[in-house]
């Protein structure tokens, strides 16, 4: 072994060990994102290999040749699990105990019966198997944010590639009993190749999590928080601007008497009816509806491309839903409902808010004539 391998060896056990590091700060800032702590753990194991590694260049013994494929085959593992945890918010041990018992399984027993280029040539296939299924899984995860993440493939799968072109030098070579670390030009490429990558990978998951944390507070700026469902604010935002035509209508729902059951059952009897209700409005959408709440008990929804017999049977439809359901709170079972009214945009298009107060009033009409029930806007198409 030269001392340029050597060199190369150390510079991917400190970039490793940075990027440990930084996944890890950057999960102490964000807890939520768990991937980031396993990922860091996995890159922690691979720092471990590279040490022991090191350690076998100098004296090939085979507990230390088993110490490596043990940490890099369960780093590598373990990476596979954060990528799957990345994507979907699983739980990343099925994956590390799978991959990691397989490629051990495979690797371990040559190594330990002193075919240790057997086991170098299954090391370096495995690692590379492991690498492309990582890849394989940002890649499935794209959509949430293109640019780092296939980024993060691409560089995941072109590690792989250097680890499959060891692999294919070593049983190019034939020898399945090699006394030492193997030693050969595809060596020496790979870990150019992955400090390379490992760089790369590190400043796109700094992009990655701030994209991520920036849609978190951008979602949590227009959501409610108790229902779910959008808040006054970004109902604004998305049809505050706009006209309102002819075939889109607002209905407004208000909850008959709630102040009575926040006085009665406490205010934590409301917000459970509230949610109720919020289930039963979000169930209710098509695609393309938007549902709301204004505040306090207040709910809105958004219809495009309807008329009003439809706007009527979907409103009649929720409060009928809602006045039969029995809300068990603390034993008790609590019967409520809800009054709506709807008005429509016009043909020239008026403002949102326009049309919103004609709802408003409607609303106050169904109040008016005796609650649970649904009230269209004197002009149902306003303007």
């Amino acid at each position: 072994m030269s001392l340029d391998y050597n060199s190369l060896l150390l510079a991917v056990g400190f970039s490793a060990a940075c990027l440990s590091l930084t996944l890890f700060g950057i999960w102490l800032t964000s807890r939520s994102e768990k991937f980031l702590l396993t990922w860091a753990f996995s890159v922690l194991l691979v720092v471990g290999d590279v040490f022991t590694y090191d350690a076998y260049i100098e004296t090939p013994t085979r507990v230390l040749g088993i110490g490596s494929f043990i940490l890099l085959l369960l780093g590598f593992s373990a990476m596979l699990g954060a990528a799957r945890q990345f994507r979907t918010g699983g739980s990343p041990l099925p994956l590390l105990l799978i991959g990691g018992g397989a490629s051990l399984a495979l690797t371990v027993p040559p190594m330990a019966l002193g075919f240790d280029g057997l086991g170098f040539m299954l090391e370096n296939l495995l690692a590379a198997i492991l690498l492309f299924a990582t890849a394989r899984e940002y890649w499935k995860g794209r959509a949430e944010a293109p640019a780092p993440i296939i980024g993060v493939a691409a560089l995941y799968l072109t590690t792989a590639i250097s680890f499959l072109l060891c692999a294919a030098v070593l049983a190019w070579d034939g020898k399945i009993v090699l006394g030492h670390a193997p030693s050969n030009w595809a060596e020496s490429l790979s870990l150019v190749v992955v400090i390379a990558c490992m760089t790369g990978i590190g400043a796109l998951s700094l992009a990655l999590n701030q994209g991520r944390l920036a849609r978190r507070h951008r979602f949590e700026a227009m959501t409610d928080s108790l229902t779910g469902l959008l808040n006054r604010r970004a109902l604004f935002d998305m049809h505050g601007k706009d006209p309102v035509g002819p075939f889109t209508a607002v209905v407004i729902f208000d909850l008959d008497s709630f102040k009575a059951i926040n006085d009665r059952f406490g205010h934590a009897a409301g917000d459970e009816v509230l949610k109720h209700f919020a289930g039963e409005l979000a169930g209710s959408l098509r695609s393309g509806d938007v549902a709301a709440r204004l505040g306090g008990e207040e709910f809105a929804l958004v219809l495009k491309r309807t008329l009003p017999e439809a706007v009527e049977a979907t409103a009649e439809r929720i409060r009928a839903a809602f006045a039969s359901r029995r809300i068990e709170i603390d034993a008790i079972a609590l019967e409520c409902t809800v009054s709506a009214g709807f008005a429509f945009g016009s043909k020239d298009g008026i403002s949102f808010d326009k049309v919103l107060s004609s709802a408003d009033k409607a609303l106050y009409a169904a109040k008016r004539g005796g609650r649970n029930r649904v009230t269209a806007s004197e002009f149902r198409r306003v303007g």
